[in-house]
């Protein structure tokens, strides 16, 4: 893998291009979510990539990837910025509140694909911003 899989991936996002995201994951991915549990499957993940969507509209900035010389682990900090849509079970109601969070992500490259995902963000930073109205 290559640091032009993590940009990859990245643009993915920004452009909600989910099959663009999942192609560059193994079948067996393991996706730690955030302060949360670990989903393990392309298919968890896209179902993941597809519950997110429904309640935010997020697209990453400022974005640092780098990837180790043998090209095993990888990482990337970057802001995400973002409104929330629809309320998401457990947090405070969506009202269309925006929201800017510093986020750190790990990743496991395994033959030219990404084998897992670890993200990382404040969570109490970001109830507080959509608590506040955004």
């Amino acid at each position: 893998m290559s640091l032009g899989t993590l940009h990859a991936y990245y643009a993915a996002f920004n452009a909600r291009d989910w099959d663009g995201m999942c192609v560059l994951l193994t079948e067996d991915v393991a996706h730690d979510v955030n302060q949360g549990g670990r989903e393990v499957g392309r298919e968890a993940f896209r179902a993941f990539l597809e519950r997110m969507a429904r309640h935010y509209r997020e697209r990453v900035e400022d974005l640092v990837a780098m990837v180790t010389p043998d090209q095993v682990r990888g990482a990337a900090e970057f802001t995400i910025r973002g409104e929330y849509l629809a309320t998401d079970e457990g947090l405070p109601e969506a009202r269309g509140q925006a929201y800017v969070l510093p986020v750190g992500a790990f990743f496991e490259l395994r033959e030219g694909r990404i084998a897992r995902v670890t993200n990382f963000y404040n969570l109490k930073d970001w109830v507080a911003q959509v608590s506040a109205g955004g």
